[in-house]
């Protein structure tokens, strides 16, 4: 896998449910399978996933991620592209782990 083909993305998903995230950061694949990602909850707690860990119940998507503009069609999300650097950024602060 290409450095460049790998994608890192920030959704945002507007609801009123207690105990689902309103946050998702997520590295994507070459195929748009979530390699890593993080999952922010309204309580502050943040759960992550990769092919090796997870925690606070966050596991990866088994689905493709679709294209930014379908996530963004649903008034529900709201989503955008992020740097590698964004995303090493909240990695390393969340995750604490080397995967």
């Amino acid at each position: 896998m290409s450095p460049r083909d790998v994608r890192y993305i920030e959704v945002s998903w507007i609801h009123e449910f207690r105990d689902e995230p309103i946050r998702l950061v997520s590295e994507l694949d070459p195929e748009s399978f979530e390699s890593r990602k993080l999952e922010f909850f309204r309580d502050g707690s943040v759960g992550f996933a990769s092919h090796d860990v997870h925690s606070g119940g966050t596991e990866l998507g088994t689905c493709e991620i679709p294209p930014l503009s379908k996530i963004n069609s649903s008034g529900e999300f709201s989503s955008k592209e992020i740097s590698k650097a964004e995303f090493e950024m909240l990695w390393y602060k969340y995750a604490k782990s080397d995967s």
